[in-house]
């Protein structure tokens, strides 16, 4: 594929732009009606096969976790998130915008990935509603 080619994919699927790569295996968590479905398809799109649920009995690659400000307590949820990760695994954080509701503030975000053990790497726009954090798990 030319390098045009990949930045025509990286605008009109959003995934791609996230680092999704054929053959990954990704776990979702916290999916509810208002997770965005194209977003979802995009990942499946570059993957090559659907998402794994929450009973996924394996490690992943990436997990993907939707989460809400009224959802739990994101510590939590993250430290439970490190341990569905492969060796060098990564969490995509989509949370909803500012305004949304179930907005999460930044701050928040960046004390539990820090209290989780993780390293917050970098923000984007992933939806029309929904942010998306890139967080590194630890190396063990």
């Amino acid at each position: 594929m030319s390098a045009t080619a990949d930045h025509a994919e990286e605008r009109t699927n959003p995934a791609a732009r996230l680092g999704f790569e054929p053959g990954q295996v990704v776990q979702e968590i916290g999916f509810d009606d208002d997770a965005d479905q194209d977003l979802r398809e995009g990942i499946e799109s570059v993957i090559g096969q659907e998402l794994v649920d929450e009973e996924y009995d394996d490690v992943a690659d990436v997990v993907v976790l939707w989460f809400r400000d009224e959802d739990a307590d994101l510590t939590d949820v993250l430290v439970d998130s490190i341990g569905l990760l492969d060796e060098g695994g990564l969490i995509w954080l989509l949370t909803p915008k500012t305004g949304r509701e179930g907005y999460v503030e930044p701050s928040d975000i960046n004390d539990a990935a820090q209290t989780a053990g993780l390293s917050q790497t970098k923000s984007i726009s992933v939806a029309k509603d929904w942010v998306g954090t890139k967080l590194i798990a630890p190396k063990r």
